[in-house]
């Protein structure tokens, strides 16, 4: 995975990822859930795989939480360190996506409650594709640089919630747990954080 550091080779020290090219077809096509049993049970190359599938969609998670790229990808990083040392707990390993979304979540957030100032999020969104016409991505760009700023007017934990939900696709549950508050907070929170959004970006309605 591009950007991540992992080392692969047993148990407690995996080692270094193999070029995409050289891992068997039959390892690289499996679902997910055979290649996290065989990964469980100790199988590097299994692991390698799980790691260039889900890796980009955990960057680019870990991008969006923390609001830039120069921690994403330690936070990636560490989240497939203690994925690969908990996956023999691991009970449904078709889930396994999931649950490595959930372990990349608790990274960032652990991070962004070391940060002793609240950092504004910096590029949330996507870049225009080049084939739209400059009027449109100035456009797009404005709109984006808006959202930026309307996130960055949230309270950390109204946005911390906003992006478990809408970019994580986290129930309610899993963001309570992962934030430490009841599931009815968390409803009381994406309520305000949505709220301030809207009314951040009537404009561009």
């Amino acid at each position: 995975m591009n950007g991540t550091r992992m080392s692969l080779s047993d148990r407690s020290v995996p080692r270094p990822l193999d070029p995409p090219g050289s891992l068997p077809r039959s390892l690289d096509n499996a679902p997910d859930g055979i290649l996290a049993s065989r990964a469980a049970d100790g199988d590097p190359r299994a692991f390698e795989v799980l790691v260039r599938r889900h890796g980009p969609l955990m960057r680019a998670y870990a991008t969006r939480m923390m609001g830039g790229t120069s921690e994403s990808d330690d936070i990636v990083q560490e989240s497939f360190i203690v994925a690969w040392e908990q996956l023999p707990t691991l009970k449904d390993g078709n889930s396994v996506r999931a649950w490595l979304m959930r372990i990349a979540s608790r990274k960032a957030i652990d991070r962004i409650r070391l940060r002793k100032n609240d950092e504004p999020l910096h590029d949330w969104d996507a870049e225009a594709p080049t084939s739209q016409s400059p009027a449109h991505r100035v456009e797009v760009a404005s709109q984006r640089e808006r959202l930026t700023q309307a996130l960055a007017g949230l309270t950390p934990t109204q946005r911390q919630s906003w992006l478990l939900r809408e970019v994580g696709g986290h129930s309610y549950e899993e963001i309570g747990e992962q934030l430490s508050i009841p599931p009815s907070t968390v409803r009381g929170l994406l309520a305000r954080a949505r709220r301030k959004l809207v009314e951040e970006m009537e404009g561009w309605r």
